[in-house]
């Protein structure tokens, strides 16, 4: 099976069952049995969206969760990733792509991964399959 990338859209749907993807998300979660690939740069993200004082306990919990279980790899904080992040970030000036997706596309073509969780265009537009559209 191939591995998949899990975007920070990915774990906002599975953490809010408000949010329009939640179940679309938790049904793809309950099928699929092979391994996610996730990173740090996806982590910093979700910590960023979950500052609220109800939601900032949530982040912790799902940090150690994705780091310490099998099923999920979490590729580290890289200076390497970052500068070719950049570089795809200033060599595309016709995307409005951010720096942190172009940061994830890196990490995606690192691993082999053309399949993510998420709902964000930008990936198609990158090559890769956006699979919670």
């Amino acid at each position: 099976m191939n591995l998949v990338f899990a975007d920070t859209f990915y774990f906002f749907a599975l953490l809010s069952d408000k949010d329009e993807a939640h179940e679309k998300a938790v049904e793809w979660s309950k099928a699929y049995r092979g391994r996610l690939v996730t990173s740090e740069w996806v982590l910093l993200e979700l910590a960023d969206g979950l500052t609220s004082p109800k939601q900032r306990s949530l982040f912790p919990k799902v940090r150690k969760k994705l780091l310490t279980e099998t099923q999920y790899q979490v590729v580290t904080f890289e200076l390497a990733a970052y500068e070719q992040g950049l570089a795809l970030y200033g060599g595309r000036p016709d995307k409005d792509w951010s720096l942190t997706d172009c940061i994830f596309f890196v990490v995606m073509n690192r691993v082999g991964i053309t399949d993510a969780l998420t709902r964000d265009h930008h990936f198609d537009q990158a090559g890769f399959v956006a699979l919670l559209k």
